[in-house]
């Protein structure tokens, strides 16, 4: 561990390479944002799917961090980021158009929506763990927490007007119309990510085989108490958000009585705390501390949650638009702040040559997760009532808050103090 801090002048730009990467990941994920509306809804609206198929929909999605992560980790380090990345995108606008090709024809249906959705989902997991490897080598590692703190306010804008005009798009043309705006994003992400000029080291060959490589990469992680505590914290709460997002979609749409637009409208203005949360990471982090700043954001995001079962469909629609903005715009404000903190003490905390199976490792765990929140959620949606499984998930989180306060994550203050330099010989 080193106590030299790497030195950080926030009046300096971050570079012509950092932009156009900023651009393909706001791009990347503006589409996200509309797509993660349009789907469940094209699943609800046109296929007149259940709370179970709505849950085994997004289930589809997750599964493959479950399945893929850990080998694609491997791969990353073997390979150079950037082409995995401009590969990632073009596989994914290639596939949201076949969606969209068998909606407009009339010929969609669940069983073929699922494949295609598992099989984006594949491509986004080469994507994600890519990404967040291929970032250091863009900025350094002393800039890392001002370019993740930029890249996740641009997420978090995203978040205000992606719903808003996924819902527009859906409620005045269809949700087909709002999957072929998503398509556009992944080729100005990939337009993007190839005029980037930073050449990156050659991968180091470790020698051994893919599977000692994946074991090495498991293990780094297993022996770190920061990096356990880091993947304890995000796959609680990810489990249980994805369980509580499955069910309030269903719920909103047919117990609420909120049409696509309406959603769209509570999204995009509670996306404003995700974008307050991202800005304020760097500051309040130097004044509190990494530690207490992971706390109180588990707290904020998780007891924001449990606000949504308690919302009544005799409530005048101001009303419950006005709350529910509320709930995501204060769990936005917590989620959006702690991925900036988290994701930076990950990268701290991992030298480069290992990096690609590290943030797999920790992609496998925190997001496959997510395609069991979804299924059982869904399931417990459909056997309980959607107001009760929200209920029972909203409990779930408060889970995250235990661990993260019980974690060595509440002793951190300055993350740079963490930092682990890269020690493979003839790196860069």
């Amino acid at each position: 561990m080193s106590r030299n801090k790497p030195i950080s002048n926030p009046s300096v730009a971050l570079g012509r390479d950092f932009r156009l990467f900023w651009i393909a990941q706001g791009a990347s994920s503006a589409g996200g944002q509309i797509s993660e509306l349009a789907i469940p809804l094209l699943a609800v609206v046109v296929l007149n799917s259940s709370a179970t198929e709505v849950g085994l929909l997004g289930a589809a999605r997750w599964l493959p961090f479950l399945l893929c992560a850990l080998p694609f980790g491997v791969m990353v380090d073997r390979l150079r980021r950037r082409p995995v990345l401009v590969v990632s995108d073009l596989a994914r606008a290639v596939l949201t158009l076949v969606i969209v090709v068998f909606a407009f024809t009339g010929t969609l249906t669940l069983p073929i929506l699922v494949i295609l959705v598992s099989m984006i989902g594949v491509f986004t997991v080469s994507f994600e763990v890519s990404y967040q490897s291929y970032l250091p080598a863009v900025v350094g590692r002393g800039e890392l927490e001002r370019a993740n703190g930029r890249l996740q306010a641009t997420t978090a804008a995203t978040e205000v007007g992606g719903p808003g005009v996924g819902g527009f798009l859906i409620q005045a043309l269809s949700a087909p119309w709002a999957l072929l705006a998503h398509t556009l994003t992944y080729l100005v992400s990939a337009t993007a990510l190839l005029r980037i000029k930073t050449l990156e080291c050659a991968p180091t060959r470790t020698g051994g085989s893919a599977l000692r490589d994946l074991a090495d990469g498991l293990a780094f992680v297993r022996r770190d108490s920061y990096l356990v505590s880091l993947v304890g914290f995000a796959a609680i709460y990810n489990l249980f958000a994805q369980w509580i997002m499955v069910l309030f979609t269903v719920h909103a749409v047919r117990d609420l009585g909120l049409t696509a637009g309406y959603l769209g409208i509570v999204f995009s203005l509670g996306a404003v705390g995700a974008v307050l949360g991202a800005a304020l990471a760097p500051v309040s982090v130097r004044k509190l501390g990494a530690g207490p700043v992971l706390i109180a954001c588990a707290a904020v995001e998780c007891v924001a949650l449990a606000v949504l079962p308690l919302v009544e469909s005799s409530w005048p629609t101001p009303v419950v638009l006005a709350v529910l903005v509320g709930v995501f715009a204060a769990n936005g404000a917590g989620t959006s702040l702690s991925s900036v903190v988290a994701l930076t003490l990950r990268q701290l905390r991992t030298p480069d040559h290992i990096l690609g199976r590290v943030n797999a490792t920790m992609r496998w765990i925190s997001y496959g997760v997510i395609s069991i929140g979804a299924g059982v959620g869904g399931l417990i949606g459909e056997l309980v009532g959607t107001r009760l499984g929200l209920a029972l998930g909203c409990a779930g989180t408060l889970l995250t808050i235990i661990w993260v306060t019980a974690s060595p994550l509440r002793r951190i203050r300055d993350p740079q103090l963490l930092t682990v330099h890269d020690t493979v010989p003839g790196r860069r």
